[in-house]
């Protein structure tokens, strides 16, 4: 019995011994093998491509500054269509009216200038027949009072004599009133208000010019608001046509912010055309906004396309930037995985791993650069990155 105790003892040790011998076989054999890669400095070569759609190099409203009844549109939707080309009518019946009332103004103040200059005229002779008479009259005053000073004139020839005197002077000084009226008559009949009547003239002849209304560029009619017979007005709330200019269109995008920096107007680009497939285009970038766009962290792009005359505006383009920003960090795109958003790597560090947040700027089918989150140099899990865990032990391979 004791034998058989010893022996039954003995086997339970050796079973626990197998079993921890076996426990840490299992822990060795748990470590995931990965194979390492070094970040390194170099540099890449990637193609952007953003999708966004062709809109008019220009657009313009065709409004009009007189208020009217239309009698005349001259353009309809699709036509082609140059700038000062008369593309509205509007009735000048009424103007034409005023313009003669204008300008009847206009005659009536020359008239009046030319009355108040011969009134200068005029006034200006009688001017010279009271001088004459003033003269007279002063001659016979002193006469007549060396005279009464001598004793051989009376008192009363003497008044007389003052009377004549007094009587020439008003004269005088009448003739010239009336000569400075007649002066003011004419400067202001030659001068202002001659202008205001010619003025108003001008206001008429400005007004009948509206009346024809002209294509302020060349393109196409893409809306016509307004036919013959209605009132055009400047407060109407459509403009009355809708002229766009598809020589040139535009190409309208976002672009990441890695790709931002590497972007520069003048820049060359190609695009193709949903509608034209087989076909490209070649195009330069005219605006990189400054401003992020509504939907955060990509920035509108602007691309100017001349337009052989098969493009249309409206039509779906992709725009293809081929980009190669300076040396920086270089890994595998296989090494990065991204969780909620936020784009890591495993880097690989005495014996374990390291999750490690990065920045990731341009990248293409094989490779990504880091902006941040690596230093060169430092090993990072190239494969098994899809079963690793922060802080787990690795074997690499």
């Amino acid at each position: 019995m004791r034998m058989r105790g010893k022996r039954a003892i003995a086997l339970l040790l050796t079973g626990i011994l197998a079993l921890g011998a076996a426990g840490c076989g299992a822990g060795a054999s748990d470590q995931v093998a990965v194979k390492v890669v070094a970040a390194s400095k170099g540099k890449i070569e990637a193609t952007v491509e953003v999708t966004g759609s062709l809109a008019p190099a220009r657009t313009a409203n065709v409004v009009s500054k007189l208020t009217g009844q239309v009698t005349a549109v001259k353009a309809d939707v699709g036509d082609q269509v140059r700038a000062g080309q008369v593309l509205v009518e509007i009735d000048t019946k009424e103007l034409q009216a005023q313009l003669q009332q204008a300008e009847a103004a206009v005659h009536g103040v020359q008239d009046q200038a030319e009355q108040a200059r011969i009134g200068m005229e005029a006034a200006q002779v009688a001017i010279a027949n009271a001088r004459v008479a003033l003269d007279a009259a002063q001659k016979y005053y002193n006469r007549i009072k060396a005279l009464l000073d001598a004793g051989a004139a009376s008192q009363s020839q003497m008044d007389d004599a003052q009377t004549k005197l007094d009587q020439a002077k008003n004269g005088y000084d009448a003739a010239n009133k009336q000569y400075e009226t007649a002066k003011k008559q004419y400067e202001i009949a030659s001068g202002s208000g001659l202008e205001q009547a010619e003025a108003a003239v001008n206001v008429i002849k400005v007004n009948m010019s509206n009346a024809s209304i002209t294509s302020p560029i060349t393109g196409v009619v893409t809306n016509r608001n307004i036919n013959p017979g209605e009132m055009a007005a400047p407060t109407s709330p459509l403009p009355l046509l809708i002229i766009a200019d598809t020589s040139t269109l535009k190409f309208q995008g976002t672009v990441g912010q890695e790709a931002v920096p590497l972007l520069a107007t003048g820049q060359k680009v190609t695009v193709t055309l949903d509608a034209l497939p087989g076909r490209e285009f070649n195009g330069s970038v005219t605006q990189v906004g400054p401003v992020a766009a509504a939907s955060g962290q990509r920035f509108p792009v602007e691309i100017s396309l001349p337009n052989p005359g098969d493009l249309k505006a409206g039509m779906t383009a992709w725009a293809i930037f081929k980009l190669a920003p300076p040396e920086g960090i270089v890994v595998p795109a296989a090494v990065v995985r991204t969780d909620n958003g936020q784009d890591y790597v495993f880097v690989v560090k005495n014996g374990k791993v390291e999750r490690r947040p990065v920045v990731l700027g341009l990248k293409n089918d094989t490779q990504v650069m880091v902006l941040k989150g690596l230093d060169p140099g430092e090993q990072v899990a190239v494969t098994n990155v899809g079963v690793l865990q922060d802080k787990m032990a690795v074997t690499v391979e």
